[in-house]
């Protein structure tokens, strides 16, 4: 089993946090529209859920983006110290 560069890994998230962020506002927006033709209780619930997962792909890409970084202070630590 190969492990992949923290850089890859942290490019993986980032685009998974997108890609969540995308399917969150996409629930949001449905359930905002379905609000007229259901109950409040029950869309309600739907949209809260989305906004919670919109937060979780926020976090996502956050913590990608430190790794992103880390991953380059590394690299630009390293060059430093064999040059």
């Amino acid at each position: 089993m190969q492990i992949p560069p923290s850089i890859i890994s942290g490019q993986n998230g980032f685009q998974a946090a997108q890609s969540d962020l995308t399917q969150a506002t996409i629930d949001v927006a449905g359930a905002s529209q379905s609000a007229s033709g259901t109950t409040v209780s029950n869309t309600g619930a739907t949209a809260v859920e989305a906004l919670v997962d919109a937060n979780l792909a926020v976090t996502q890409a956050q913590a990608s983006a430190e790794v992103i970084q880390t991953s380059s202070d590394m690299i630009g630590s390293l060059i430093d110290i064999t040059v």
